[in-house]
């Protein structure tokens, strides 16, 4: 059966779970039965200066979250460790902010450098934002494997999620990373608003990009941003976004971060078993599940990972 991304995401209700067994194919065709794990460190959280409406950390929300500037490098060696130790396969530094200042770069730097000489193997990414090619190779050289930025939604969708950012500026910054040699994870947060057609042409903006990594967010609502309202998926709606994504990138490595446990629901398995990879741990402002339960879901789908708890 051939699937067609367009038809998979207008899929009627009652039809979506009959293409799993063929969608669950290209994820074992690409990874097998292996589930890579990363977990984050929200290291500088508020006060952004841009206006993106679904973000809790941005100047124009109201939101009830906690503001603080960049963590010390000690604080942040630590939470990387301890994510390590528990058996999480990549750690991102993540930052609010268009971009970080030189003297924050170099922070985080320093941090990478003494993670890499304490743990030669540990997969390092970082998430700063829009950074120039000094500030990149600085990155890299300071053993930064993978650099993760996000172009959200479609060029034509995103003047209605931020006034103050340019998608072409997201678009180059990715760009500038694959320059670099990074390894590279963009993708985007669905429930915005936004249509089928933009969808599609997010997918293929990525494509385009041959980016090594697709992180697929889903909205959870917060109190406090423009798009708390917001209420445009379900669960089997969720599901179609996955299944396409994964017919369109069969081989790409594709992973599920923030929003899955609020959107899934009880069909979270469904969507888990044809990723290549799983967010663990807290995000960037919400909570995430205990370790224990997606170990135990990863486990029931006769899935590995390399999580101890």
């Amino acid at each position: 059966m051939k699937l067609e991304i367009n038809d998979i995401l207008i899929t009627k209700p009652e039809e979506v779970l009959s293409l799993f067994s063929e969608v669950l194919k290209l994820k074992f065709s690409f990874s097998g039965h292996s589930m890579e794990t990363c977990a984050i460190l929200n290291a500088k959280s508020g006060k952004c200066p841009s206006d993106c409406k679904f973000c809790a950390q941005s100047r124009e929300s109201k939101a009830n979250i906690k503001v603080y500037p960049l963590l010390s490098e000690e604080e942040i060696y630590k939470a990387a460790l301890s994510m390590f130790s528990k058996g999480v396969d990549r750690f991102s530094f993540v930052c609010s902010g268009i971009k970080l200042t030189v003297a924050e770069i170099k922070k985080i730097g320093k941090v990478a450098e003494r993670i890499k000489a304490d743990y030669p193997k540990a997969k390092l990414c970082a998430s700063l934002g829009q950074l120039d090619r000094d500030s990149l190779l600085y990155l890299k050289e300071s053993g930064v494997d993978r650099y993760h930025h996000n172009l959200e939604t479609s060029r034509e969708f995103y003047p209605y999620v931020s006034s103050l950012q340019k998608w072409e500026d997201r678009y180059r910054t990715v760009v500038r990373a694959k320059e670099l040699g990074f390894s590279v994870c963009s993708g985007g947060i669905f429930g915005l608003g936004e249509s089928v057609k933009d969808i599609v042409s997010l997918l293929t903006s990525l494509k385009e990009l041959e980016v090594d990594s697709i992180p697929l967010n889903f909205l959870y609502p917060i109190k406090g941003t423009k798009f708390e309202h917001n209420n445009f998926l379900t669960p089997l709606k969720v599901l179609r976004i996955i299944f396409a994504v994964r017919v369109f990138f069969p081989k790409r490595f594709i992973r599920i971060c923030g929003g899955r446990e609020y959107n899934l629901g009880q069909l979270q398995p469904f969507a888990v078993a044809v990723v290549d990879g799983l967010m663990v741990g807290n995000y960037l402002t919400t909570r995430g599940r205990s370790l224990k339960d997606d170990v135990e879901l990863i486990n029931n789908l006769g899935l590995k990972c390399g999580l101890k708890m």
